[in-house]
Formats: C-alpha cells, structure tokens, sequence
C-alpha cells in the first residue's frame, strides 16, 4: 500500500495549563509501562531504553495527563492507529485534526535493532529535514504481513536498501510497515491489548475533510505509569 505518512502537528499548546502537575522523572519511572485504558479496552506499552529521549519525553507528558481524553485521531486499516493532539479533546464531530501538540520537537533516534513490527509505538513528523518528531503524536504500528516480492519491492523503491534477514522474516509472519523503518522512531512496543488495536484498527472512519478520522470517536481515557511485569 502507498500511503503519504507526512503528518502535521505544529499549532502549540501551551504547557501552563499542566503546570500544576510535576512531570519530573524518578529513576523508577524508567522502569515502568504505561497503561493506556481507552474505550475500546487496555493497552500496555513498554518504552524503549535505546530512544531514551523519546522514553523520558512521552513519560513526562503521561505523568501530567496530557494523554488523559485524547482521540485516536487517525486511522489507517492495515497501517496503524494514531493519537497524540490535544486539540481532539474537544473536538466535535467531522472537525479535522492532527495540527495539535507541545511547541517543540524532538530530534530523531534511528536505531537498526528497532523496525516497524506489528505492535510498536512510534512518534510522528511533519516533512522537516532532520526527521525530528512530534512533542505528542505517536502512533501504534498494525500493517499487515508482507510476502517475499512485497518486501523486495519496499526495498527497491522506498527503502533504497537491504532490510536485514531477521527484519523480513518478521514482517513475513508478524507483519508490520517495513516502508516506515529509518524515516521515522520508534521507541517502544505493546506488551498487552493486542487484540484491541486489532479492535481499533478495523472501526470506520470518514472519507470527507476529517480523512481517516473514526466515525465514532475512539478514546483515551487515561494513561498513567503501572508497575512492569514480565512479558
């Protein structure tokens, strides 16, 4: 599938309204999950340590609630579900979103152990330069899973290079966005609630000005740090 992932996010909100809530980080912060309770059902991400700038960035905005009533803004059957704007909120229904977000960026963190599988949590750009993410949006990969051909012809004519051999054959049986890998970060992956981004991957969502928008509104109702347990 060709999609454009080219994502637009840059009207800022202000941070004053959360600064009654202390986003500073612990140690033992680090080393927990987030728990995102959405209406669909509960997902538990795990934060990668070798993205540490996107780890300590998303764990602050959640120790604040910033996530807490956001919408799952954006979804693309066989690709992935995408939240993050604060603006979705409040927003009512056919309004088109994705321009919400902090007024900065944060630089990107390409790493070649960390590929585009089904299940990983990742950050979302606009077209800038040095590839730098959203302060907000991320998204959670679905895609699906991807032949032979398919994957050579990702590696000619997006890729412009090798994926290495672990990489396809994940893609072969997991699935995943392999076109994705390199462009932008990931920083993390669901260890629980597959089967609700399985939920949420599939609900209809508009063909008009709010493209890609669900028809009904998917939710985050809260996000918060939980104690990690073991996979």
């Amino acid at each position: 599938m060709k999609r454009s992932f080219t994502l637009i996010f840059l009207v800022a909100i202000p941070m004053a309204m959360l600064a009654q809530k202390d986003s500073t980080l612990k140690k033992k912060d680090r080393k927990r999950d987030i728990l995102i309770q959405t209406t669909m059902g509960d997902m538990v991400v795990r934060l990668s340590d070798s993205t540490p700038l996107h780890r300590d960035n998303f764990l602050k905005l959640v120790k604040v609630g910033y996530y807490d009533s956001v919408l799952f803004h954006r979804i693309i059957k066989d690709f992935m579900i995408q939240g993050g704007d604060p603006i979705s909120k409040t927003a009512g229904p056919g309004i088109p979103l994705g321009n919400g977000g902090p007024a900065y960026r944060v630089p990107a963190e390409f790493r070649p152990s960390l590929l585009h599988k089904k299940g990983v949590i990742a950050a979302a750009r606009d077209n800038n330069p040095e590839k730098a993410s959203s302060g907000s949006q991320f998204y959670i990969v679905h895609g699906k899973i991807w032949s032979e051909a398919g994957l050579d012809s990702i590696e000619t004519r997006r890729l412009k290079r090798k994926l290495p051999a672990e990489h396809r054959e994940i893609y072969k049986t997991v699935g995943g966005t392999p076109q994705l890998d390199q462009n932008y970060t990931v920083f993390g992956e669901l260890v629980r609630g597959m089967e609700v981004l399985d939920s949420i991957e599939v609900v209809p969502t508009s063909k008009a000005a709010d493209l890609d928008r669900p028809l009904t509104d998917v939710r985050i109702i809260r996000a918060k740090l939980v104690k990690r347990k073991r996979k």
